[in-house]
């Protein structure tokens, strides 16, 4: 299992398209705290969340635990099924998603240029230093 953590960034809400279902978080670069880079997580196919419009200390995407997931199981009605698509996104559960598994992009903002998002449609120029993955 690989966890998502980037503690000590401010994370926000940047987007949530509800007739495609996505949803994006991002954390900007703070070049007076010597954060050069910008971040962005993406989760699709979302079914149900509950979150927070800021995350002031970061985030830890996670798959629910077993216990999490019965205690979000029985109070949000979600099936068995789930389970392993229920995501936390603090270290202490306080907010969850469900969906696919979250994916993340990170790239220093100056070599951003025009671009809105690490997630736009065009493809990232080759040279340019970006890391990715999914939280599975």
């Amino acid at each position: 299992m690989t966890d998502f953590v980037r503690k000590g960034r401010l994370f926000r809400v940047t987007a949530f398209n509800p007739s495609h279902r996505q949803l994006f978080l991002g954390s900007e670069a703070t070049p007076v705290e010597g954060i050069t880079t910008r971040v962005e997580v993406y989760i699709g196919h979302v079914e149900l969340m509950l979150l927070k419009p800021l995350y002031g200390d970061g985030l830890h995407i996670r798959n629910a635990t077993a216990a999490e997931f019965a205690v979000l199981s029985e109070r949000h009605g979600i099936p068995a099924e789930d389970a392993e698509y229920t995501w936390m996104l603090e270290p202490d559960g306080g907010s969850f998603v469900v969906g696919a598994n979250p994916s993340w992009r990170e790239a220093e903002k100056a070599l951003m240029g025009d671009r809105e998002s690490l997630y736009s449609g065009e493809p990232w120029p080759e040279g340019f230093p970006m890391e990715s993955g999914h939280v599975t």
